[in-house]
């Protein structure tokens, strides 16, 4: 059955905007999108929905969350000036929680995110069973990464066998809306034996690859110098530890994590030869503007990004360390924070001063759909409407007293508007949001259980 959602303007993010425009599908496609008359002439048969003053677009895509840490929102503020705190206690509070505990975290990231009309995310997580539970629950798209921990080089072979075990069974999980990943945690988590037998099992498999990478001073520190919170972690446990004195990208490179063209979150500290290295291996990165700011790392530089052409998208992060899983808000933060002149060492980056309309709301809107649809390998599917492409879209209002008058449809939404103004959310033509509520699920029940997880975890024995 063809169905067809007209509104005052469609965003095709491919293509030029529509005024008073229509989209229309069949099942899991698009067949159609232009102004709404000729739309309406060539399917007359159609079920017709109009949204009035309403923006139709494609689907947030949020490029890196973790949501069974969903339950953690809050739980750290206190520790936000110290990351070593920071991560102690969330590991801590992580290990308390049961596989069930996950699942219902899980969830209720998931349908926080069908709400702020996100449709597919690239989620890494340590229990990757339960956050695909969760995207299957819901109804919505996505790439699980199943990270892998492991800094100490003797274990390589057995936490690399024990990854692909678990790699078979998620497998048996996937389906044509998730499918799984690895994730090496981070470089001062998982050796270099362990990176190479990773990737290397990565590209056997064709499995997509995601890691944390250049996301702090401290890990600058621990790469550069073998100082700082990393390496006497390491020493602690006895581990040896040898600097190699280059960049974290530049490791990644020369242990073969770069031959798999990675998803990176974070890219805060990437310089130029590190930008290019991305960019020569067809590399991906996830911007995280507001958890990198939450947690004092400082800010990626999201216009080089662009003005390289990376394929480059927006990541929310946790909720632990954001607060919100809202696209629309990451996409205005990275948009202003982009718009402040940048220093370092008493200078402006490259010698100049960044021009005032660096970034644009265009390209915010671009980074948070296509962008991340990019990053994460699934542009020949989603983030654009266009004929062909999977029924992955939204509706967002654009006539609460907050955005009007509406000059500009792509400001308002950027510069306006939240995942509050979000009325519907499509995954493969399936309405997973519509009227207020996420279909399939019980929000009431998930909220007493995440609560009382919380009450565990706050108040532990």
């Amino acid at each position: 059955m063809t169905v067809i959602y007209s509104s005052r303007w469609v965003l095709p993010i491919i293509s030029p905007m529509i005024e008073n425009g229509a989209i229309a599908f069949e099942g899991s496609h698009i067949i159609a999108v232009g102004a709404r008359t000729e739309i309406v002439s060539r399917f007359p048969e159609a079920d017709t929905e109009d949204f009035g003053d309403a923006a139709i677009l494609p689907g947030f895509v949020n490029a890196h969350s973790h949501l069974e840490l969903t339950v953690m929102r809050g739980f750290l503020e206190r520790e936000e000036n110290d990351f070593s705190a920071w991560l102690r206690k969330l590991t801590l509070a992580r290990l308390a929680m049961t596989a069930e505990d996950l699942l219902f975290s899980a969830t209720s990231g998931a349908i926080e995110a069908a709400r702020a009309g996100v449709t597919c995310l690239g989620d890494a997580s340590s229990a990757a069973g339960q956050a695909i539970g969760a995207l299957h629950s819901v109804g919505l798209r996505g790439i699980v990464y199943q990270e892998s921990f492991g800094p100490d080089p003797n274990l390589a072979k057995e936490n690399v066998a024990k990854l692909s075990d678990q790699i078979s069974e998620l497998r048996m999980l996937e389906s044509g809306l998730v499918r799984v990943g690895v994730s090496p945690h981070a470089p001062y988590s998982v050796s270099w034996p362990q990176l190479e037998l990773i990737s290397r099992l990565a590209i056997d498999e064709k499995l997509p690859l995601m890691m944390h990478a250049a996301e702090s001073k401290a890990e600058k520190l621990f790469m550069l110098k073998g100082q700082g919170m990393f390496a006497e972690g390491l020493r602690a446990r006895g581990i040896q530890w040898q600097a190699p004195g280059i960049s974290t990208i530049q490791y990644l490179e020369r242990h073969g994590v770069l031959e798999t063209k990675p998803l990176f979150a974070h890219c805060v500290d990437a310089g130029d030869s590190d930008l290019e290295l991305i960019k020569r291996d067809s590399a991906g990165i996830a911007h995280c503007p507001k958890s990198n700011a939450k947690l004092g790392h400082g800010r990626a530089p999201f216009s080089e990004f662009i003005k390289r052409g990376i394929k480059v998208g927006l990541g929310s992060d946790s909720v632990a360390s954001n607060n919100t899983c809202d696209m629309l808000g990451e996409a205005r933060f990275a948009t202003l924070l982009a718009r402040v002149p940048s220093t370092a060492d008493g200078q402006f980056r490259g010698g100049l001063l960044p021009t005032p309309d660096s970034i644009t709301a265009e390209q915010a809107l671009f980074t948070a759909t296509l962008g991340g649809a990019r990053a994460l390998g699934l542009d020949n599917q989603i983030g654009a409407l266009a004929d062909g492409m999977q029924s992955d879209l939204i509706v967002v209002s654009l006539n609460g007293p907050h955005q009007e008058p509406v000059g500009d449809p792509l400001a308002a939404l950027v510069f306006a508007s939240s995942g509050r103004d979000v009325l519907r959310t499509m995954v493969a033509g399936q309405e997973i949001y519509r009227d207020g509520r996420v279909s399939g699920v019980d929000e009431g029940e998930l909220r007493e259980r995440l609560a009382q997880i919380r009450l565990r975890i706050d108040s532990p024995a």
